[in-house]
């Protein structure tokens, strides 16, 4: 694609390592049977475990599925488009207020991309580019500074950084830490009330299957997140974009 020397498209390159496929049905498979077992062993009083933990894995392999075939980045002389698992979304330059190649959030080497690129609004709302990282592009911050310099005739405005959209990313930043920490609690919670649950079936006391690795573990990490996110509102990270 030329498009005046702008055009070009991010598609997968890299497969998915097998060993890490085999590991993820491997867990789903464990943790279906797991379900089914302790709904058998309660008598059948747990009937929605199973039904809902298949839709679970479905929803799953169906997204990775996806994922691997449809997933991609294309870039043009009208703007950016980016092709998610199921919708895709698009972006004239004018729209396009930043392209940043940032740290993945625990990245760890061979496992998964280390660095990934987002597209910034200006809103200050964060779209991810898909395939356009280490994994797929053997140098993504080189890449996007040629894409920039590339896209730079074609914007009516220029790539300098304002303020009020920089404070809108900040805030986004501390957001999406607040919350994901608040998924982290939602799994802890998790794991301490189906302990307390089997403990409550073990002794002979009622079990409420429902409201404790349901609604408890939700309901925690939703304040834990909102208590975070009010913290951290007063002292904001660092970008988390690479610098040159």
């Amino acid at each position: 694609m030329d498009e005046g020397g702008v055009g070009r498209e991010y598609r997968k390159r890299r497969r998915q390592p097998r060993t890490q496929l085999l590991l993820l049905g491997l867990l789903l498979m464990n943790a279906f049977v797991q379900t089914g077992r302790v709904s058998g062993d309660r008598g059948g009083g747990v009937r929605w475990g199973p039904p809902v933990m298949a839709l679970l894995m479905a929803g799953a392999i169906a997204r990775i599925t996806l994922e691997q075939f449809r997933a991609r980045t294309r870039v043009t002389a009208a703007g950016i488009t980016a092709q998610g698992p199921v919708r895709a979304r698009s972006w004239a330059w004018s729209e396009v207020y930043d392209i940043r190649v940032e740290h993945a959030p625990r990245g760890s080497g061979r496992a998964a991309p280390q660095w990934l690129t987002y597209l910034y609004d200006f809103q200050g709302r964060r779209f991810l580019l898909p395939h356009l990282d280490d994994w797929q592009v053997d140098d993504p911050y080189a890449e996007v500074a040629e894409l920039c310099l590339a896209a730079a005739p074609l914007r009516s405005l220029t790539w300098e950084r304002r303020p009020d959209v920089e404070e809108r990313i900040l805030r986004g930043a501390v957001r999406r830490r607040a919350w994901t920490w608040g998924a982290y609690g939602v799994i802890a919670v998790f794991c301490l009330m189906f302990v307390t649950d089997i403990w409550r079936v073990a002794v002979g006391r009622p079990d409420h299957p429902f409201l404790l690795m349901v609604c408890v573990p939700l309901a925690s990490g939703v304040a834990l997140a909102a208590v975070l996110d009010r913290y951290w509102s007063t002292r904001p990270p660092h970008s988390p974009a690479r610098q040159p």
